[in-house]
């Protein structure tokens, strides 16, 4: 495959890295005071749109409820997220599977043990 620039349908929204949630820092600059999108790790390979219309102005961080270690560690992140970096608002994208459910709950739980409100 060429690598020149007429082979990109667009543009990539992707603000920083790492994204999996394993990998990435709550503390993080790219994380204080911002619009995060928490998503399936699938989501984005199954959604042609998923750059411009869903993750553009948001921060990222990539999951699999099924296949993942360590959840607890993530729930863990994603309070820290809430209180620390004092998110604005938390988006969540999972697929239509009953695997992906985890990660929405997974999600909710974190921000039902936060002190702050997203």
């Amino acid at each position: 495959m060429a690598s020149d620039d007429s082979m990109v349908s667009g543009k990539s929204a992707l603000q920083q890295w790492p994204v999996q949630m394993h990998l990435v820092n709550p503390n993080a600059p790219y994380f204080r005071n911002a619009d995060v999108l928490i998503a399936a790790d699938c989501v984005a390979f199954s959604m042609g749109n998923f750059h411009q219309d869903h993750l553009k102005g948001k921060s990222l961080a990539i999951a699999c409820p099924k296949l993942d270690d360590g959840l607890d560690t993530y729930e863990n992140k994603i309070t820290s997220m809430i209180d620390d970096a004092k998110l604005n608002t938390i988006t969540v994208m999972i697929m239509q599977v009953p695997c992906c459910s985890g990660l929405l709950q997974l999600v909710k739980s974190a921000a039902a043990k936060a002190s702050r409100k997203v």
